[in-house]
């Protein structure tokens, strides 16, 4: 990106909320164009065509007045000649439509070149942020800009962007031929124009903003729709259905609000345009009549000239439905752009460093972190983890457990400090031998709405169905597995709700186990289950750890027994750290952790 186009654009001061790139809609059409390269590629070619095509728009014109000056002003018309006078106007007519199609159909195939690239480069984007932004930003906003934002940009470009080519091409010609005809017509033509264009960039200058309202009304509907939909068991459970509904009703209302009056300009712009087409068309005969007999214009000049001066009005009256849909077209790519704008906060390398084989340290130096606009979550944590060692962090809700285990699998980067995975720094390590190496397993795994085999195929897409089979043996699992319907063609719908919390997470492991990773970071998967599953988690943990590095957030202090070192947070700090034995001698923080935990289970097994 050049540096003039980029000083033309600020982008949002806030990276956690980036509605829109400010700057004028010129700005933003040349920063896109800059963004979606496939659209420049052949463009001159394809504006030569258009220009080709809007030229030969003249023939019919030009026919006319050849009829009217050389037959019917003289009485008669030869037959011949009207017969080769409109062969050739139909060949070229035909040429036209030809040369019209090629231009079309590049101009059309281009563009859906560069949206897909548009795409796939939001999307990838989105996917290179932190974990720091996704907890910031609602989900129905950045699907907003990849889906319906850039949709925009797909009707802009397969109508609108026509339009503004094909229509600037006839505008053209047509220009010409007023001004070969009659120069002084042709200025009177361009003057009238002129107070159209003056009315037409004042309401464009309201619109703008209009349809900018409508694409952030857009993305506030999708996340709350989203929300109500994945929300609708707790909002019937909690018997809220009618204020979730005055919310979502709320939403839609301002939705319509902005779209009435993005619409109410836009009908104003069309208004506009016809009401000069019929001013200007008028004001050019009568003038061509007041003055034609002194400037020699024959009849049929004068008629070939209105039908000039209705060529190149036309596309003036079809260009105010363009404008509409280039600045809503427009406000999509503000955000879109926008998007793009916000920095990668985890960015890949240059010549990442690999992950040697074997299980690698962990060291954690004076790390500091805080999420956006909020109190630092980790205040200059620092230890280490042996190779091949177990180690467990507790301590209570909000202490930075996760937080923590977050930045050593680089779903996010400290503020300051570092963390060394095999002697190297995080953000040294290439992405790929980093996701491979490191597997991370929350306490609330994410299930694709496909088959279980599917499922944990995601920790190795090249896994086979017997090495999948093997992974929960190898955990001691395969009855759970034995227990589904369809065993690994079992269907665990959206999100995994056909299973159960507990079978959800033997699924991850599964997967997690698949991998074959060298490190793993667990956020403690028996928290929520039954009895009768935790036992079988307990096991498959025991096993996917075994030889392994591992960190473990501990929910359930059992998990801390077996560790080989207990790290405790306290407000994002690290305030203990040993064996479980030697804290509990200790009688600290840990004691006190314990005991209630303890106190806890037992008052629950009573119960």
């Amino acid at each position: 990106m050049s540096t003039p186009e980029r000083a033309d654009l600020a982008a949002p001061t806030d990276p956690a909320d980036p509605e829109s790139v400010t700057g004028s809609t010129t700005a933003v059409i040349r920063r896109g164009l800059a963004a979606v390269p496939a659209i420049r590629r052949g463009l001159g070619p394809t504006v030569v065509l258009a220009l080709l095509g809007g030229a030969g728009r003249l023939a019919v014109p030009v026919l006319i007045q050849q009829v009217i000056d050389r037959g019917l002003s003289s009485g008669h018309i030869s037959g011949g000649r009207l017969l080769g006078l409109s062969l050739v106007a139909g060949l070229v007519v035909v040429l036209t439509a030809v040369v019209n199609w090629a231009g079309l159909a590049r101009l059309a195939i281009a563009s859906e070149r560069a949206l897909y690239d548009l795409r796939v480069r939001a999307f990838t984007h989105v996917h290179r942020l932190s974990v720091a932004y996704h907890s910031s930003e609602a989900r129905g906003k950045l699907v907003s800009r990849v889906t319906s934002d850039v949709e925009t940009l797909s009707m802009f470009l397969q109508w609108g962007g026509i339009a503004w080519v094909v229509n600037g091409a006839v505008m053209l010609a047509a220009l010409a031929g007023m001004a070969f005809y009659d120069i002084w017509l042709t200025l009177v033509t361009v003057v009238l124009t002129v107070p159209l264009l003056l009315l037409v960039r004042m309401v464009v200058a309201r619109l703008g903003p209009a349809h900018t309202a409508v694409r952030v009304r857009v993305a506030h509907l999708l996340t709350v729709i989203a929300e109500t939909i994945q929300g609708a068991a707790v909002i019937r459970a909690y018997g809220v259905e009618e204020p979730s509904l005055r919310r979502t009703s709320d939403t839609i209302h301002r939705w319509r609000d902005s779209k009435v009056r993005a619409g109410v300009l836009g009908g104003l712009l069309f208004s506009l345009a016809d009401l000069f087409a019929v001013v200007i068309v008028v004001a050019v005969i009568a003038v061509g009549l007041a003055i034609g007999p002194s400037t020699g214009h024959s009849a049929g000049e004068l008629v070939a000239f209105i039908l000039l001066v209705t060529l190149f009005l036309a596309p003036i009256t079809e260009f105010t439905q363009v404008i509409d849909f280039t600045q809503s077209a427009v406000a999509g790519w503000r955000r879109v752009l926008a998007l793009l704008d916000i920095t990668e906060d985890v960015p890949e390398p240059v010549d990442g460093h690999r992950l040697p084989p074997g299980p690698p340290g962990v060291v954690v130096e004076n790390v500091v972190f805080s999420y956006p606009g909020a109190e630092v979550t980790l205040d200059d944590v620092s230890f280490e983890v042996p190779a091949g060692r177990q180690v467990v962090l507790v301590g209570a809700t909000g202490s930075g457990k996760t937080t923590l285990t977050k930045l050593i699998a680089r779903l996010a980067d400290p503020d300051s400090g570092r963390i060394l995975i095999g002697g190297v720094d995080v953000r040294e390590i290439a992405t790929d031998s980093l996701r491979s190496r490191l597997v991370v397993v929350p306490q609330e795994p994410f299930l694709f709405d496909t088959t279980v085999e599917e499922n944990v195929r995601y920790g190795r897409p090249s896994a086979t169905r017997a090495e999948i089979e093997l992974a929960f043996r190898e955990l001691g699992a395969d009855a759970f597995l034995a227990g589904l319907p369809l065993g690994l063609d079992t269907p665990v719908g959206q999100r995994g709700e056909s299973l159960s919390a507990g079978e959800r997470q033997l699924v991850a492991l599964a997967r997690a186990h698949v991998a074959d990773p060298a490190c793993l970071i667990l956020d403690e998967a028996t928290s929520a289950v039954d009895p009768e599953i935790e036992l079988t988690l307990i096991e498959a943990l025991r096993r996917l750890t075994a030889g392994r590095t591992s960190v473990t957030v501990a929910h359930r202090l059992a998990v801390a027994q077996r560790a080989d070192e207990v790290m405790v947070l306290a407000d994002g700090r690290l305030v203990e750290r040993g064996p479980h034995h030697e804290l509990l001698a200790a009688d600290g923080v840990y004691a006190g952790l314990y005991d209630n935990w303890r106190r806890a289970t037992v008052g629950s097994t009573h119960s």
